[in-house]
């Protein structure tokens, strides 16, 4: 029994900081509608990363400061062999929050070339795919945010 109240109470811990993370906000830089075999390719969003939340108080695994709302809400609907493939390209370094039609988070800081993050679904499913492009120290900083289903940056 005290096993039981330990693990819901780790859980409640855990889910805390994710239900204070508006992804039901309105994106800052719009929504994009997107499926498989999409043209061109990749769909780039001009975007100025960062915010005032830190990632980490929010995600334990990510990195940088965030905005409250995404930056891009994905509606996408898959169906192809390829992969879904998020990245963000600045001369600064960035990170990427990711919330999946799952409902899980995942975070990149340098998943992709040098200071660029970059997040590969290689199965992807389709639905809502809420996007938060940060920065490090609080930062504004130019960026971005690319969907390919053949590259990142």
């Amino acid at each position: 029994m005290k096993n039981l109240f330990a693990a819901a109470f780790a859980a409640l811990i855990i889910a805390g900081p994710v239900a204070a993370q508006d992804y039901s906000a309105s994106p800052n830089y719009g929504t994009a509608r997107l499926s498989a075999g999409f043209t061109p390719d990749p769909y780039n969003v001009t975007v100025t990363a960062g915010g005032s939340i830190r990632a980490a108080d929010r995600f334990s695994s990510c990195r940088g400061y965030i905005s409250n709302a995404p930056d891009l809400r994905l509606h996408w609907s898959g169906g192809g062999n390829l992969p879904l493939i998020i990245s963000v390209s600045s001369s600064r370094d960035t990170t990427l929050v990711v919330n999946g039609p799952d409902g899980s988070w995942y975070c990149d800081d340098d998943g992709g070339e040098g200071t660029n993050p970059a997040l590969r679904f290689g199965s992807p499913r389709s639905g809502q795919y809420d996007i938060w492009v940060g920065s490090y120290g609080g930062d504004y900083v130019s960026a971005t945010l690319s969907i390919s289903e053949l590259y990142s940056h």
